[in-house]
């Protein structure tokens, strides 16, 4: 067979049909074969031949929900805090950090429990996070990425003060006087301060911080992603990365129409119009970012019945959505009459119905091609679970909310623990038609690692072994269904599985090389897949070094 330069063989090589293959061939960056070993007798005497040995071939995999500049600023400029760590254990983080920071300079960083808020709102916390701090301002993301815990300098920055009424869509924390912020700000409050934060800037350069990422991904056997909330500065690193040819991974971005989170500018309309002659070879801008709600532990998730009673919502608190069915209704129709797409978050019940509603109004005006995530969805009424096939809409799962951990137990703590535990209805989904696809919501989760995600979609138990039990079983997935949705139903929903998710010939020659099979190994011992190796386009970026 002429033209092949590359071949690869293995134990196995995974197909889409599951047709036994140990060989692959590429010619440049194309996959041209698959088959047995009579593909090496059939290559070329010039062909490099690499022999994986035991291992066993997959395809690049797509994580289709991170935040790939917001991972790769925090893995190298930030602090990491534990989940698991209480007031004091974060504030002896805090201060040791501190001491290695130039004076006055920011102390960025996240990962603590949302479960804390209140406890972080305490009287005489603020002042011992200011002295831990050395009083310069701090800025720390809960590990959901939605509520803030930030110093007085910080506040101070942000022009917040006594006298500053709580945003739509947010809440300022108070201290025991009912009008000082105590350093705990909710959804939206946060915006003033992450924007004078990033103004101030961390010297970190945007496209080294987007490769730093992607080297990671790599490391995981991921060849493809899709950012979930797409700002400027990512798409103009992404553009310079793809024009220089650096960047090694496809790219798809979501640019926001409304960014109560981060607080980027521009967003919406504007933001697209920027975005689409940024495009290139291998970054596609082809969706927006809705936040329809927050989440349950903060009481801002939108859900059909009510939350637990509490002092501050009263016994018939059930959330908000952050638009009308109109409102995002017109949202849709305008993008979608540009080609593109719709990411949009949904964390409870009557958000989903107020997505789901809007789609259908779309999909009713001729749309009937435009990609549409449910963004989470972790709790979807039984009466729209078999509207989510029917309207075309993706199930993009998020990984931390597939088992037992702390983020359940939060949820547990504001909502019925029958209805709380009713979480990620995976099987009956998949069951019904709708296309699963899996993201890690990096950094939101500390770790891209796929691996125990997979894990947990098919035991419904912690990969860790930490949090006891296993949550809602009977929406487990096979290996099979649960690696399809990490590689070509993800590349589906992505939109980029003309070139990848599969390896087949006349795709791009995207692969990782694992030390197991995940599809025959134990079940619980699908967290510890290693990837050994992985390719991007026909070239080895990534090969983990022995011991």
């Amino acid at each position: 067979m002429t033209g092949i330069d590359t071949v690869h063989r293995a134990a196995r090589v995974h197909t889409p049909d599951g047709s036994p293959a140990t060989v692959l061939a590429t010619t440049g960056a194309t996959i041209v074969a698959v088959g047995g070993d009579e593909l090496l007798d059939a290559a070329p005497a010039g062909a490099r031949r690499v022999d994986h040995g035991d291992a066993v071939l997959v395809p690049g995999l797509v994580d289709v929900h991170n935040h790939v500049l917001v991972a790769g600023r925090a893995e190298l400029a930030e602090l990491r805090l534990a989940g698991d760590a209480g007031v004091g254990a974060l504030l002896d983080a805090v201060a040791r950090r501190a001491a290695g920071l130039p004076e006055g300079a920011w102390l960025v960083g996240g990962g603590w429990d949302c479960g804390l808020l209140d406890a972080l709102a305490a009287p005489g916390v603020l002042a011992r996070l200011d002295t831990a701090a050395g009083h310069r301002p701090v800025l720390l993301r809960d590990d959901s990425c939605h509520n803030r815990w930030v110093s007085s300098a910080a506040l101070d920055r942000a022009g917040i003060s006594a006298d500053t009424p709580d945003p739509a869509g947010g809440r300022i924390l108070r201290d025991a006087d009912g009008r000082s912020p105590a350093g705990v700000l909710v959804e939206a409050a946060a915006v003033a301060v992450e924007r004078v934060c990033a103004a101030d800037g961390d010297g970190v350069d945007d496209a080294e911080a987007v490769r730093h990422a992607v080297g990671i991904l790599h490391s995981h056997g991921v060849t493809g992603f899709q950012d979930a909330a797409s700002s400027l500065p990512l798409l103009r690193a992404l553009h310079r990365l793809d024009a220089e040819d650096r960047l090694d991974a496809w790219a798809v971005t979501s640019m926001p129409v409304l960014d109560p989170v981060f607080g980027s500018a521009p967003v919406g309309a504007e933001l697209v119009e920027r975005a689409l002659p940024l495009a290139g070879r291998r970054h596609r801008p082809t969706f927006v970012k809705v936040f329809l709600d927050g989440i349950p532990p903060s009481r801002t998730a939108a859900f059909l019945d009510p939350y637990l009673p509490d002092d501050t919502h009263g016994d018939d608190w059930r959330g908000h959505t952050a638009m009308t069915t109109e409102e995002l209704t017109g949202h849709l129709l305008g993008f979608a009459a540009m080609g593109i797409g719709a990411k949009v978050h949904c964390t409870g019940d009557r958000s989903v119905r107020v997505f789901l509603d809007a789609v259908a109004a779309v999909r009713a005006a001729g749309h009937t091609g435009t990609r549409f995530h449910l963004a989470h969805g972790q709790y979807v009424a039984d009466a729209d679970l078999g509207r989510l096939a029917a309207l075309g809409v993706v199930a993009d799962l998020s990984p931390a909310l597939w088992f037992p951990s702390p983020v359940v137990d939060a949820i547990c703590a504001c909502v019925p623990r029958e209805r709380a535990r009713r979480i990620h209805p995976n099987r009956d989904l998949l069951r019904s038609g709708v296309l699963l696809a899996v993201g890690s919501d990096w950094p939101v989760v500390g770790s891209p690692d796929p691996w125990p995600g997979l894990q947990g979609l098919v035991t419904r138990a912690d990969p860790t072994g930490t949090a006891p039990g296993r949550l809602w079983p009977e929406q487990a997935l096979t290996p099979d269904e649960a690696l399809h949705a990490a590689t070509l139903g993800a590349a589906r929903a992505a939109g980029i599985d003309d070139v990848t998710g599969a390896l087949t010939p006349g795709r791009s020659a995207d692969l990782a090389v694992l030390d197991a099979d995940p599809l025959t190994v134990p079940h619980d011992e699908i967290a510890g897949t290693r990837v050994l190796a992985t390719w991007f386009a026909g070239r080895e970026v990534f090969r983990r070094e022995h011991g």
